[in-house]
């Protein structure tokens, strides 16, 4: 795999994360937003990210543009909620299936790891059986699914529900990776879309 920094994302990125956005967008059900949209339309959804329990943790070759981000956000408005936090990946074509969208979910979870936080949902357009995947890897399992809320491309979706427990001051890792509490700092340095 070529080589790539994982960090948290800059104002910088924003125009890249919009064009891959806008793949899925226009290409995928895996979003229910059916309309492109500029970088400015998307510069509030950018500073939804400020850190603690809200981060955006991009991949970038050396000197190149973003290739894809993870993210955590805001569940639901309500305060009774903030211990919950929605996850979302989202990858350039050409980066999916090799492993990048772990690489971004290691990052993205060890710098949470300190946050008191409780659960991660992921809510998954369905069929999508490659991020189905990669979120039972990462220990989510389905807890609902919605049918046919979603109508795009003709056809309506039905939308899993997916859920992880956290545990503040636990690192989450994959399936078969044992969890252990971050080194250092809260932060580290350092396929699919959802949501």
């Amino acid at each position: 795999m070529q080589d790539l920094r994982i960090r948290s994302a800059l104002p910088s990125d924003l125009e890249a994360l919009t064009e891959i956005y806008n793949h899925y967008v226009a290409q995928t059900p895996f979003t229910f937003e059916t309309r492109p949209s500029t970088p400015a339309e998307r510069r509030a959804w950018l500073e939804r990210h400020p850190g603690g329990p809200y981060q955006l943790w991009v991949a970038a070759p050396e000197g190149a543009p973003a290739v894809g981000w993870a993210e955590t956000g805001q569940f639901r408005p309500r305060p009774a909620y903030d211990t919950t936090v929605e996850v979302s990946v989202y990858l350039a074509p050409p980066w999916v299936g090799r492993g990048l969208g772990s690489r971004l979910y290691r990052a993205l979870f060890d710098s949470i790891a300190g946050e008191k936080l409780h659960r991660a949902v992921a809510v998954i357009a369905l069929p999508n059986p490659a991020s189905v995947a990669l979120h039972t890897r990462w220990g989510f399992r389905e807890v609902g699914r919605l049918s046919e809320v979603g109508w795009k491309f003709g056809r309506y979706w039905d939308v899993g529900i997916f859920s992880r427990p956290l545990e503040p001051g636990v690192a989450v890792r994959p399936e078969g990776e044992m969890l252990t509490p971050p080194s250092g700092s809260t932060s580290s340095q350092g396929e699919l879309g959802t949501g």
